[in-house]
């Protein structure tokens, strides 16, 4: 049984989260035909002028990312001195940086192909933003690799393109293995999100009014008419590209901790990183999806299609991947301690007592206890503060990466060689400014792309289900906004 939000007119629902027997709750809300989330999805690209919050949130990010632009042109004509790094701590923030917005870029692929492949239908309102956010994140991620080669004009170098030098990468370094993995990740990830949006990208052409919009929609549409041969070959590209994109979320990170793991620097040579890096790369990237859901379901009225159901699932996967996390940090001690190498028993006891014991305390408080709090379905639904503690993850997130890129390095084999890394004004720039980069590129695509996946959401209304009691009520006719491109067929 559904229950009515207190601040709704009679009617109308608002918690799909209770489960009854015997029947499907459900995962669009208060429509009845598809011409309603069509009319609901377009409006937001469709109107004159967006919310006044999103000119302000998009002014803000514009001035985060002027001050990347300002970093890195400082690091460029400057260099890397400019950073806070000295003789035993060379990787800080940059590689922080790198992992972080990598990990981010997880959730994205996971909502879409895993769970599209295991066929789990509350996907549907979620996935379409989150493969942009996948997408938004890597390009993030590769700023850093960039940038941290010190010489930038040199990193071509990284790809074994022929050249009258002869100087080839070396392909035994992880650092390497990265380009690859990274790059294949994100060319796979674009045509994924791409292919998902022709249909979408169709009933914005056909729904334009302006000739500029109706050329941009329709040269990105690529002649979509949602007939059934087009159909046929949309569903057979996605299931393939799905299908290619699965492996791709448990190697991509499992190579970045290969950066580390195949070291011998204490803290970093161990096994455990790979599964170890996945499930924590899960666990934020589910975490940003949240932090973004919930004000662009507010700000741009999708609530019926970006339901509590849907947030309430995130929220759970959350909790299973912070016990995973917590799990390989109890884990990491234990190794540690079984192994009898004392620069290993060194290394975990320093990190959490030595001199970084803040950010390590900071790593544990945020990334092991706060995601316990969403066994409580009482906060695992309510809005303001599964918001709040989805910020908390990402940064316990960050301070993870940190901990185990700093705190490593800073203490190594010579006590004669430690030092203190301490950030300069130049790593917090870029680092805050990746963040501007983001989310100038996320408002962006609210503001002129379908967020919702409009032909997957009609999918899993019972109106789609010709056998259905819901069958009939697919709302044709130009009012209901050109549904034959989305695929009432």
């Amino acid at each position: 049984m559904t229950t009515l939000s207190p601040d709704s007119h009679i009617g109308r629902v608002s918690d799909n989260t209770i489960d009854r027997p015997g029947e499907r709750a459900p995962l669009v809300l208060n429509m009845d035909t598809f011409g309603q989330v069509t009319a609901t999805v377009c409006r937001v690209s469709e109107a004159e002028k967006a919310p006044f919050a999103w000119y302000v949130a998009f002014g803000a990010s514009l001035g985060l990312l002027s001050l990347l632009g300002l970093c890195i042109t400082y690091l460029i004509f400057t260099g890397v001195g400019v950073w806070g790094l000295n003789n035993p701590v060379m990787w800080a923030y940059d590689i922080t940086n790198f992992v972080f917005w990598v990990g981010i870029g997880h959730a994205g692929t996971l909502i879409s192909a895993i769970l599209f492949l295991f066929r789990q239908k509350w996907r549907t309102g979620i996935n379409r933003f989150a493969e942009a956010m996948t997408i938004f994140a890597v390009i993030c991620a590769g700023t850093f690799p960039g940038i941290h080669v010190g010489r930038v004009w040199f990193a071509y170098w990284l790809f074994p393109i022929p050249n009258q030098m002869e100087m080839w990468p070396q392909f035994r370094s992880p650092l390497l293995w990265d380009v690859f993995a990274v790059s294949t990740y994100f060319t796979v990830s674009l045509l994924f999100w791409y292919t998902g949006m022709v249909p979408d990208l169709a009933t914005l052409r056909d729904r334009a009014k302006g000739k500029v919009q109706q050329l941009g929609y329709g040269l990105f549409a690529l002649g979509w008419r949602g007939s059934n041969r087009h159909w046929h070959r949309y569903e057979r590209a996605y299931l393939l590209l799905a299908a290619l994109s699965t492996p791709l979320v448990l190697s991509v990170h499992s190579v970045v901790s290969f950066d580390f793991a195949t070291s011998q620097l204490p803290g970093w040579h161990t096994t455990i990183f790979p599964p170890y890096f996945v499930a924590g790369a899960i666990f934020s990237g589910f975490a940003m999806v949240v932090t973004l859901a919930v004000p662009a379901r507010e700000l741009f009225g999708l609530k019926d299609l970006i339901t509590l159901r849907h947030l309430d699932n995130m929220n759970k996967v959350i909790l299973v991947t912070g016990c995973m996390v917590g799990y390989a940090y109890s884990m990491e001690f234990f190794i540690a301690w079984y192994s009898g190498a004392m620069y290993e028993k060194f290394a975990f006891i320093n990190r959490a007592f030595g001199q970084y014991w803040w950010a390590y305390l900071l790593m544990v408080s945020c990334n092991v206890i706060t995601p316990q709090l969403f066994w409580s379905k009482r906060i695992r639904t309510s809005i303001p503060i599964m918001f709040v503690l989805s910020i908390i993850v990402n940064v316990g997130m960050w301070f993870e990466r940190f901990v185990i890129i700093v705190s490593s390095l800073a203490n190594d084999f010579l006590p004669s060689s430690w030092d203190l890394f301490t950030p300069t004004w130049v790593d917090i720039g870029t680092m805050v400014g990746a963040f501007g980069l983001f989310f100038t590129l996320f408002l962006l695509f609210c503001r002129y792309l379908p967020m919702i996946a409009m032909a997957e959401v009609k999918a899993v209304m019972p109106q789609a289900d010709p056998h259905g009691a819901g069958a009939g009520k697919h709302g044709h006719g130009h009012a209901q906004g050109h549904d034959h491109a989305h695929g009432n067929h």
